[in-house]
């Protein structure tokens, strides 16, 4: 997890571009995973994979929103080249034939590492709005961890198995 930026050195404009580019990575990641996973019909890695994307993106665009209101249609002055894994789940922790656990765990490490990105960033912000809202960005990590948690604690045990497939059907990761 990783930027490029001076953080303490952010406005609020680039604080919330930061926060809604690190949530797009997330996305675009789970999206690719969702997509070479595919879906079985059930509830299956490749299901959560879309499903976390589809949260990435909302939480996306209600930063995207909250920046509008303040910022107008100011151009943006990050990019996603600007990051890289703060919050989008390692791609090495995905593998074909993974089960529904193995995905839920590989959500709940991109949440823990958004969160820790957060926190450890917290100590050289001084500007007191971008204080306020890493310290909300963060605490929203927090809830994101405890819901994938409970949701984990919640599956069936066969959510622990991981599914047969014949390679020549499935698509390569």
């Amino acid at each position: 997890m990783s930027t490029r930026l001076d953080l303490s050195k952010l406005d609020l404009m680039d604080a919330l571009d930061l926060a809604k580019l690190i949530e797009m990575e997330a996305c675009h990641r789970y999206q690719m995973f969702a997509s070479q996973f595919g879906h079985s019909g059930g509830y299956d890695a490749g299901s959560f994979f879309a499903s976390m994307a589809e949260n990435e993106a909302k939480h996306g665009q209600e930063l995207e929103e909250r920046r509008k209101k303040l910022f107008g249609d100011k151009p943006a002055r990050l990019t996603l080249d600007d990051l890289f894994d703060v919050e989008a789940p390692d791609m090495g922790d995905v593998h074909r034939g993974m089960s529904v656990m193995e995905a839920f765990a590989v959500g709940l490490a991109a949440e823990q590492k958004a969160y820790d990105f957060y926190d450890l960033a917290l100590p050289g912000i001084t500007d007191p709005v971008i204080r306020d809202l890493f310290v909300e960005l963060r605490d929203e990590e927090t809830e994101h961890v405890e819901m994938l948690k409970e949701a984990m604690a919640k599956l069936p045990q066969s959510a622990a198995a991981r599914p047969e497939f014949d390679e020549d059907e499935l698509p390569g990761l």
